[in-house]
């Protein structure tokens, strides 16, 4: 059973803040305005470096054979066994679905166009599959892109 990564989905952006930040520093140090660049570099630096350093990167969903699985670490966040799935919305073109445990606590979301969230998750299509493959076709519901779902 492969382990699904959450990963940074604004990488890049936390990076420039960080150089960014570092170069303001560096500003305020050598005294081209100083205050402003050092309080701008240090916001800019911690802001970047917290998002980058955040424990959410070590969460993991694995679709097992009888569950979904979150996990941060060796610690289990959640199991939600296949039979409690309530509902799964996907758009398999997109690789983006909504796993519906019934409660928020034991839903997940696979980010995708369509559906954003601030966290990406590796291998997402493999990820989908999965779950369409575990969760009966009569919970399932297909639709083009999560944003247009409609829910009756």
């Amino acid at each position: 059973m492969a382990a699904h990564r959450f990963i940074p989905r604004f990488r890049a952006l936390a990076i420039l803040a960080v150089v960014a930040g570092a170069g303001a520093t560096i500003a305020g140090i050598a005294g081209l305005l100083a205050t402003a660049a050092l309080a701008a570099g240090a916001i800019g630096c911690g802001f970047g470096a917290a998002y980058l350093l955040s424990p959410t990167w070590r969460i993991a969903v694995e679709a097992g054979s009888d569950a979904l699985r979150v996990t941060r670490g060796k610690k289990e966040l959640f199991a939600l066994p296949w039979a409690e799935v309530e509902q799964v919305v996907a758009s398999p073109s997109t690789s983006t679905c909504f796993v519906d445990g019934g409660d928020p606590e034991r839903s997940l979301l696979v980010p995708g166009f369509g559906a954003p969230a601030s966290y990406d998750i590796t291998n997402k299509a493999t990820l989908v599959a999965s779950i369409l493959e575990a969760v009966p076709s009569e919970r399932v519901t297909e639709v083009e892109t999560l944003d247009r779902y409609q829910s009756s």
